[in-house]
């Protein structure tokens, strides 16, 4: 009989410990699925910080950019000015007050103006390298003759070439030239007969089209 109880008693025992068994497993199961949970959340929370601190600092920097364009922009202005003689049309010349210039007159045996302009300093004016933001030449030669050494140019496809005037000089119907203006450089040049000879204003690099754009030719004057 007490053989039949030890037995019954381990039934039971054995009946017992299997959900104390399950839920120990289950236990343990919870705890791990609750840490992986919270690994993932953490390294979820983690990549995000650092995908809204990187779009941050992004954002700053873009901004950052725009201010100093804008504030650069800004420092253009108000204009210096170049009024060229009298007796060759009064050329005038607006151009940022953050650029420097180089003018000779009346040079002997040379033309009646030739103007370097260039943010900052001119460099040397003699260095054929050199690129300039702006360059403003009378010439004495006749505007159909300047005209006319493009043609090889736009027959080759090196630049184009379209009627333009000048928005305070509506009255003189010339030419604007973009592409390649020298054998070496590449620019917009606008051609303009001023009486018997030949005004040119370009630039000498595309990086200062919007400039000649903006800046230059609205406030650029003379009296033909």
């Amino acid at each position: 009989m007490s053989d039949m109880n030890r037995l019954s008693e381990r039934g039971a025992i054995n009946i017992l410990l299997i959900p104390f068994i399950m839920l120990i497993l289950f236990f343990f199961g919870a705890v791990g699925f609750g840490a992986w949970a919270y690994n993932e959340r953490a390294h979820y929370k983690n990549e995000s910080d650092q995908e809204v601190a990187t779009a941050v600092n992004k954002a700053v920097a873009d901004q950052k950019k725009l201010d100093a364009a804008d504030y650069a922009e800004q420092a253009k202005k108000p204009y210096d000015t170049y009024i060229g003689p009298s007796a060759f049309g009064n050329i005038t010349v607006n151009y940022p007050k953050t650029w420097s210039s180089y003018v000779v007159e009346n040079d002997r045996g040379g033309n009646p103006v030739n103007g370097y302009f260039q943010p900052s300093v001119v460099p040397n004016v003699t260095d054929p390298d050199n690129t300039f933001a702006l360059r403003v030449e009378l010439v004495q030669t006749p505007y159909d003759t300047v005209v006319s050494q493009f043609k090889a140019s736009l027959t080759a496809g090196k630049v184009t070439i379209a009627p333009y005037t000048l928005p305070k000089v509506p009255s003189i119907v010339g030419s604007r030239i973009e592409g390649q203006i020298t054998p070496t450089k590449q620019g917009t040049m606008i051609v303009l007969p001023l009486r018997n000879m030949t005004l040119k204003i370009w630039t000498e690099s595309n990086d200062f089209k919007g400039d000649l754009d903006t800046h230059i030719l609205p406030n650029f004057s003379f009296v033909p």
